[in-house]
């Protein structure tokens, strides 16, 4: 049974959205999962507990980076509980934006808040069933450290793929570590990111005109020819403004992401039985299935997600082997030397600019 949780308090976003309604929406679309015995649950939390420390020191030796604060540790967790995390995340997050939209005082809509709720919940109960591990870059100081792993769902592909268990988990460890490591290893990334999250709430619009307006301009770039299909459609609602700061956002989760996935290969490479197995049953996991599901995955750009780890790791590995180790972790150095999207696409452009520049 989870603790019962107060939204509400101190919450300016409770008046934007019902983080009840997201919280209990959530955890009935995630699902609880298969039956894991407690048995195993605990020697799930024994196997963490050993492999997630490991995986740093050898993370921290590959990439000559390090973390600089508390030992990485693992909280094993239900989806549902995967789901109450996010959504406090999220509510902090959106803070600014509710003090900005709605002033104190302001009158709530409750069907608007339940809307929004649902909405929102609908999602984190979705991916609530997709994710395995996951680094929180956003979590309080008292906090660093921890890492998210969701029970059921590394349960579910071990069996499903009867994959070993013990590397298994490094192996996804080792992913999630990565992303610790970046960011204690590198402390203006954690504001970078905040900022650039923060400047893209300072132009979400609610006056109804400006929505109407950005909704006409959408309907006559669709007109025209433009695809609407997922994050597409996003993208055409959104300002000039809006898409650059987006972009740039995709191109810093990119590189994250890609990073994390060519760190736990190669690590892994030599430490880990079935590696390949692994690729291919993490490969299969994420490739969209059919019929409604595909349109959600469309719709939430779930696929650019699956693209956004290969791309990365494409431009990673590029730099890593035209520059070295050393010369890609010039991008650790100053936020001048994250890549463009266009460097993404093109290491070789981001290796002359920085790495050999």
């Amino acid at each position: 049974m989870e603790a019962t949780i107060d939204w509400s308090m101190g919450s300016r976003a409770a008046a934007l959205v019902d983080w009840g309604t997201v919280s209990h929406t959530g955890r009935r679309v995630g699902g609880s999962g298969p039956p894991t015995p407690s048995v195993e649950r605990a020697r799930m939390r024994e196997d963490l507990a050993e492999v997630v420390p490991y995986a740093e020191t050898l993370i921290e030796e590959f990439t000559g980076l390090s973390s600089g604060g508390p030992r990485a540790r693992a909280w094993l967790m239900s989806r549902g509980e995967w789901v109450n995390a996010n959504a406090r995340g999220l509510q902090r997050l959106l803070e600014p934006l509710a003090e900005r939209v709605l002033p104190e005082g302001a009158p709530r809509s409750d069907l608007r808040r339940k809307a929004f709720g649902a909405q929102i919940g609908a999602l984190l109960g979705y991916v609530s069933r997709k994710v395995l591990g996951q680094y929180d870059a956003f979590l309080p100081p008292d906090d660093d450290g921890l890492l998210y792993f969701v029970g059921p769902n590394l349960v579910e592909v071990e069996r499903r793929f009867e994959l070993p268990r013990r590397d298994f988990r490094l192996w996804v460890s080792i992913h999630e570590v990565t992303h610790r490591v970046q960011f204690g290893a590198t402390p203006w990334l954690r504001p970078h990111l905040e900022g650039l999250i923060g400047r893209y709430l300072q132009t979400v619009q609610v006056d109804s005109r400006e929505v109407v307006a950005q909704l006409r301009r959408a309907v006559e770039a669709v007109r025209s020819g433009a695809d609407w299909r997922g994050m597409n459609g996003i993208l055409l609602i959104m300002s000039d403004e809006q898409r650059a700061l987006f972009a740039r956002m995709q191109a810093l989760m990119t590189l994250l992401e890609g990073h994390a996935t060519f760190v736990m290969n190669e690590v892994a490479n030599g430490r880990v039985d079935d590696l390949d197995r692994m690729r291919n049953a993490l490969r299969d996991r994420r490739r969209s299935r059919g019929g409604v599901e595909k349109v959600f995955q469309q719709a939430i750009g779930f696929e650019s997600k699956v693209q956004q780890y290969a791309s990365g790791e494409r431009f990673v590995r590029e730099v890593v082997a035209g520059a070295g180790m050393e010369g890609f972790n010039r991008v650790w150095q100053d936020e001048v030397n994250l890549p463009t999207p266009e460097e993404i696409a093109d290491p070789a452009r981001w290796v002359g600019r920085v790495a050999k520049g």
